[in-house]
Order: C-alpha cells, then sequence, then structure tokens
C-alpha cells in the first residue's frame, strides 16, 4: 500500500559534492514507475534542489535500485561523473552489497552459495528459474550465512555476487526457504508486517577521493526483525572482510544506536 513518503522518513548517511547515501524506506519505489507514486529518486532530487537553491532541475544519478518492498542503504551520484565512476564500480565488482534476511524454515547448509539462471515473466513481473541456455536467462550468485534459528525463522546475511531482479526472494524461495512476508514468493505473510529483506551493508570507492567507505544500516525493529539480536551479528561485521582495523571509515545509522531503550 502506498503512503505519502517525506524526508522525514529518510536517513542521509553521508553526503558531500560527489555522493549522497541515505537509507532507503521501505515501499517506496527506487525510481520513478508505473504506479505513480512518489519515488525516493525524485524525493531526494527535491531534497538537492530545495537545500541547495539550484534552477531547474537538480542532478542526482541513479547507479543501483532496490526493490520496491526492500530498505537500506543507497547511493546516489550528485554529478555525471561519480554516476560514471559508480557504475563501473558495481560492473568491476567493487562495490559490494550485503542484506540481511529472515526466511522461513532454515537451509539444509549453514553456509554456502546459490547459483540458478533466473529469467523474468515481463506481463506478470515475477521472476523464476529457469535453466542453462534458456533465452533471456541470466546467471544468478550469492553467498549466504545462516546466523540464528528462532521460531521457524532463520536470519540470514546475503552477499551479491550477481544483481539481478528479485534474486534473493526467488533463489531463496528456491530451496524452500522464502524470505517471509514475501506474498509473491510464498513466505509466510503476518498482517502489518514488510517484506524482511534489507540491504544492510554498502561498501564502495569514493568516486573523487578514491577513499574505501563502508555504510551499514540496521533494519527496523519490528517483527520479524525483533526476534533475533540483530545488533549483536551486525556488530561483529567490522569495516573489513577479515576483521582487522584497516582505517576505512564505517558508517553506521544513527537512529538504532538506542534501540535497546
Amino acid at each position: 500500500m502506498s503512503r505519502n513518503f517525506t524526508m522525514d522518513d529518510v536517513t542521509i548517511l553521508h553526503e558531500d559534492n560527489s555522493v549522497l547515501v541515505v537509507v532507503k524506506p521501505q515501499n517506496i519505489p527506487s525510481q520513478a514507475d508505473k504506479s505513480g507514486d512518489l519515488d525516493l529518486l525524485t524525493l531526494l532530487k527535491n531534497y538537492v534542489k530545495e537545500k541547495y537553491a539550484k534552477p531547474g532541475n537538480a542532478y542526482l544519478g541513479l547507479v543501483h535500485r532496490l526493490d520496491r518492498p526492500t530498505g537500506g542503504v543507497m547511493v546516489f551520484a550528485k554529478n555525471s561523473k561519480a554516476a560514471e565512476r559508480l557504475s563501473a564500480q558495481i560492473v568491476n565488482g567493487d562495490m559490494t552489497k550485503q542484506y540481511l534476511t529472515a526466511v522461513v524454515g532454515t537451509p539444509r547448509e549453514r553456509k554456502g552459495t546459490l547459483v540458478n539462471y533466473l529469467k523474468k515473466n515481463a506481463l506478470t513481473n515475477n521472476v523464476y528459474v529457469a535453466t542453462f541456455g534458456d533465452h533471456g536467462a541470466k546467471r544468478a550468485e550469492l553467498d549466504y550465512e545462516v546466523l540464528e534459528t528462532r521460531n521457524g525463522l532463520s536470519l540470514v546475511r546475503v552477499k551479491l555476487g550477481t544483481g539481478r531482479s528479485h534474486q534473493i526472494r526467488v533463489q531463496f524461495s528456491a530451496i524452500s526457504c522464502p524470505v517471509f512476508g514475501d506474498v509473491r514468493y510464498g513466505g509466510d505473510v503476518t498482517k502489518g508486517c514488510n517484506l524482511a529483506l534489507w540491504a544492510y551493508r554498502l561498501e564502495f570507492d569514493h568516486p573523487v577521493s578514491r577513499e574505501r567507505m563502508v555504510f551499514v544500516a540496521y533494519p527496523p525493529q519490528i517483527e520479524p526483525w525483533g526476534r533475533f539480536d540483530v545488533s549483536k551479528y551486525v556488530e561483529n561485521f567490522t569495516d573489513s572482510e577479515d576483521g582487522e582495523e584497516d582505517g576505512v571509515p564505517l558508517y553506521v545509522n544513527p537512529s538504532t544506536d538506542d534501540s535497546d531503550d
């Protein structure tokens, strides 16, 4: 269901002359779509235009997307050069994205890699698992780790190897562990609950300074996230994959720092 989103719903993690990094609320489109509902890109363009008193339309480049029901960290480019360099990082695999999800049941392997070939039905907007060589099928790969299982759900960390439409939702549904709250792909639904899929971590090189930047945003402390001690796991994910101090700045969503109150 659509709602009237404003900038009060958006947390800004970082802003400079080249990039704008925000926490996307769930259930707002990343960009304009056929629904006609206000989208995040338009909302942020209006914010930039107003803040800097820019004449005409403000430039803001959309370099990656999150599905409408998915929330979490997104980066936008504030000029065309930044957009070009960030897009190149996506192509080269230098921009990394990690998600938290709560899935129904528990994957057979606690840690592993899922590889499928996915195809999208343009009429229904559904994505399904196809076979290698099927016309239009695209290879999809992700790494996952089960962090905790409680009350029939598993908290899972996911690192994408590819960025396919509905990828996480379809691949976990294919192993009979659909994402909680996913009406489209068979997840358990509790009235009033959002899709339990959250883009919690984004890492990239700043397009101008080349400084490595890591951004973390905690999921909202509502059902089903409240079943897990999410902060215990997220706080253990340091700003380097090997767990050592490397001087890379870590930007954390401040709105969750006092979530235990």
